[in-house]
């Protein structure tokens, strides 16, 4: 559904309200991800909405790396998200870091403190968190709370030093500790943290809080629209506290339901510990949630973007079924992927009346594409069909190949079995078969008809592959909740690595970034481990959804 064609979100609704209004000439929107992993289809849900917000009413969005926590953050997380945010098909504005404002949040976080309204508090994180009370009890300060402006400016100031170690002193922001809300009892704003930063090195030693540094790099950026999850909906009262107080550009925050999706976890550090404990093979598996994972299965662009916008922008949270995902790659992919033949579990046929070396025959690239083109399909006397594809003693509606029966070799000839072969064990280890010359796909004047055809690959012509099959990483639908640890909940069949496959030749010559139909089988990318001497080939998805059918069965 084009953009067009729906109603309007909550969010667009806003938008074209303030635009009317002109409370804004233009909007800004940012994506601020923390560069402490690879992103996720959850942050493609946000990177869609807030870079196609800008788009929609032309406005603009800045990339910003949230790098306040030194300890958790590397230059790796940030390409990999540059990387991940221009594959979805999106270009920043700006790229910014909070890191870049250091200078800035330090200077406004002493001007709370001038304003008697930031604290120095020598308190330990126990002692804090046991003197803000309960939800239902007001919150106690301390003698800290009773330091004046000009010794708290002091001792941020030795602070920034160096003079303390971690966890001796944190800086406070002085708002109610009788507020409902228990993150306006004087939350902590900023703390001592003695770790290398990946841009600024060992510059700082304090580091501002997220929630303070979030609002404050909005208004230095004049962000119009600062979108988040409904997480954040209780952080929003200090985000527009802090921007009264210190009166900067008046940012304001929204939210929206975060992704939820159906056998997938949306944790970063839930997919930090499936890495490191070795339960996929790193950030980029295509088992992984991450949208490095799923361009490597073969996940179009296209497809995730069509996603994140059939789900919509709701207000409440709810649970997506990772179907719907999995029906817009299989769209995007019917229309652009090319049709190969490729055997998984080969069966020798030898067709025993043709007489030539070999023959070129044609087949189309995509039906679904009226300029997709043909492509030549090499024929010969030795040829590979899949073993079930062929019945000793096949069932009365069994219309593939048996013992006297015909089938159709697709885009080739009709051929009938004639005999078997088996070896010692009584494994049928050759099928012998005649052909029916004029029966040519495209010129067959046999008259002869049959109910079923069958994909193929010439044995003297074909590739040799491995084809790795995968499938969803967990066998529950709702992760999250799942009793237990979610680590016991892993589908132990989420891969099934083939190593004797057979493929047509044409897969040779195309584009490592092609996608491809397998005839019968799925949709297939080539992986990066492939080499000159052996392809290797991922399953994006199957043809149909196979889960569906179980959940029936069940």
């Amino acid at each position: 559904m084009s953009s067009e064609e729906r109603s309007l979100n909550f969010i667009e609704e806003i938008i074209e309200a303030d635009l009317a209004e002109e409370k804004h000439k233009s909007i800004t929107t940012r994506f601020p991800p923390e560069p402490n992993g690879y992103l996720h289809i959850g942050h493609a849900k946000s990177i869609v909405l807030n870079f196609g917000l800008a788009q929609k009413y032309g406005g603009s969005t800045n990339l910003r790396f949230d790098d306040t926590n030194p300890v958790t953050e590397d230059t790796e997380y940030v390409e990999s998200i540059k990387n991940d945010v221009r594959w979805l098909g999106f270009e920043w504005a700006n790229e910014f870091y909070a890191s870049d404002y250091f200078d800035q949040l330090y200077q406004m976080a002493l001007q709370l403190i001038d304003l008697g309204l930031a604290y120095v508090d020598d308190s330990t994180s126990e002692e804090i968190a046991a003197q803000k009370g309960t939800p239902t009890t007001p919150g106690q300060r301390n003698q800290f709370a009773d330091r004046s402006p000009a010794e708290n400016r002091q001792l941020f100031e030795d602070m920034k030093a160096g003079k303390y170690p971690d966890g001796s002193k944190v800086v406070r922001a002085k708002i109610d500790m009788a507020s409902p809300n228990m993150l306006l009892r004087d939350p902590i704003i900023y703390r001592i943290k003695h770790a290398h930063h990946h841009r600024t090195g060992d510059q700082w030693c304090v580091y501002p809080m997220y929630d303070f540094a979030h609002g404050q790099s909005d208004s230095i950026e004049k962000i119009t629209h600062s979108i988040c999850t409904l997480e954040f909906v209780p952080h929003r009262p200090l985000y527009n506290w802090c921007i009264e107080q210190l009166k900067t550009f008046p940012s304001q925050q929204y939210e929206f339901a975060r992704l939820n999706m159906t056998y997938t976890v949306m944790s970063k550090r839930k997919l930090l510990q499936l890495v490191n404990e070795q339960m996929v093979n790193g950030w980029d598996d295509p088992r992984m949630s991450t949208i490095s994972g799923m361009r490597r299965r073969g996940y179009p662009a296209a497809a995730i973007r069509e996603f994140c916008d059939r789900i919509g922008v709701a207000k409440r949270d709810n649970l997506i079924d990772v179907g719907l995902l999995e029906f817009c790659v299989r769209e995007q992919l019917n229309k652009t992927a090319l049709r190969r033949m490729v055997v998984f579990d080969p069966l020798k046929v030898i067709i025993t009346n043709y007489d030539q070396t070999s023959e070129d025959l044609t087949s189309e690239n995509n039906p679904e594409d009226p300029n997709g083109g043909l492509r030549t399909v090499p024929f010969s006397k030795e040829i590979w069909i899949e073993k079930d594809d062929f019945m000793e003693q096949p069932s009365k509606k069994y219309f593939r190949l048996a013992p006297g029966q015909m089938v159709r070799l697709k885009s080739a000839y009709i051929i009938k079995c004639e005999s078997l072969v088996k070896d010692a064990e009584g494994n049928i280890t050759e099928v012998h078969c005649t052909y029916i010359p004029e029966s040519r796909s495209g010129a067959d004047t046999s008259g002869i008809h049959v109910k079923g055809t069958l994909h193929w690959v010439s044995a003297a012509h074909a590739i040799h592959a491995e084809v790795r099959l995968y499938d969803r990483l967990f066998q529950v639908e709702d992760v999250a909740n799942a009793e237990g640890d979610f680590k016991d909940h892993i589908n132990p069949a989420s891969l099934t690595v083939l190593s004797n496959v057979y493929a047509e030749p044409a897969l040779a010559n195309d584009s490592p970034e092609q996608a491809f139909q397998f005839l019968r089988k799925g949709y297939f990318v080539q992986d990066p481990d492939s080499t000159p001497t052996k392809m290797v080939f991922n399953r994006t998805v199957t043809l149909k959804d196979t889960w569906a059918k179980e959940v029936k069965k069940g």
